[in-house]
């Protein structure tokens, strides 16, 4: 399995720069109306979500957390194109959506890489879905260039899915989003299939990307840590049928990994309260 290039210095390489004043605007970014998605079994209609409602500002980093079977990923399939609402709306930008969006990116719980591409190609291959705009060559290969960078992959433009390890393929699945330049970026538990040095690895590198692209991100995942760590809000989402619960703000500065005890009282806060969600006679 390919190892990662070794530091050339001894600087961190996700450090996060100190925000400036123009970092990233706060104007609303995405609107979710009174969104609904039901799905037909033999059993009849089951919901899956329902009474969705919900804002993200540009620049924001929002957490949905909660228990499986709550409607979390297909609330971001819904979000993302992929699958048609039964009731609602949604809103990029004030624009409504029904169809995928060019500019907006969705990473997956596996990397999807397709194995007979390179990094390059698989990343080039974001670039060709017919809701893009036509690029040049030279734009291409810019986007290309610079994605990668991001993700700390370069060297690795000729390398294959098999010759990548878990986190590296991850890597390229992000930098197949991100050279899509995206206004919003869904991730559905990208980092839940690796272990948990190279989770938190990941975990910093996204904090530096957002950074770096002034991105706004929706991140579903189970790891109540991990939405303390990387959330501006944690949103807590009941079951049968998916619903919004309760809604957390993290005001603790980024990066927060050297001050996790700070965030103890909230994570007790936000683990009792989903305990209850699932199992409230417990």
């Amino acid at each position: 399995m390919t190892q990662l290039p070794a530091a050339h210095s001894k600087a961190d390489p996700y450090q996060i720069p100190t925000p400036t004043a123009n970092s990233a605007s706060k104007a609303m970014l995405l609107t979710v109306q009174q969104l609904q998605k039901d799905y037909q079994t033999r059993q009849g209609t089951f919901t899956a979500f329902t009474d969705i409602n919900l804002q993200i500002h540009a620049g924001e980093v929002v957490c949905l957390l909660g228990a499986s079977g709550c409607g979390k990923s297909s609330l971001l399939l819904t979000i993302a194109g992929l699958q048609s609402a039964n009731q609602g709306e949604i809103f990029l930008q004030g624009d409504r959506l029904n169809v995928p969006h060019p500019q907006i990116g969705l990473v997956f719980q596996q990397a999807a890489l397709l194995p007979w591409l390179t990094v390059w190609q698989n990343i080039a291959f974001g670039l060709q879905l017919k809701q893009m705009s036509q690029l040049s060559r030279s734009e291409v290969r810019s986007r290309i260039s610079a994605a990668i960078s991001s993700v700390h992959l370069q060297g690795f433009e000729r390398a294959y899915p098999h010759q990548l390890s878990g986190g590296m393929a991850q890597r390229v699945a992000l930098a197949r989003s991100l050279a899509r330049q995206p206004k919003l970026l869904l991730l559905d538990e990208p980092f839940s299939a690796l272990d948990a040095i190279t989770r938190l690895e990941m975990q910093k590198l996204l904090l530096a990307v957002i950074q770096q692209h002034h991105s706004t991100v929706l991140l579903v995942t189970h790891d109540i840590d991990e939405a303390l760590l990387l959330g501006d809000r944690v949103l807590l989402m009941s079951r049968h049928p998916g619903r919004i619960h309760r809604e957390w703000i993290v005001s603790q500065p980024k990066p927060r990994f050297q001050h996790a005890h700070l965030l103890t009282e909230l994570r007790l806060e936000i683990f009792t309260e989903l305990s209850t969600l699932i199992s409230p006679d417990l």
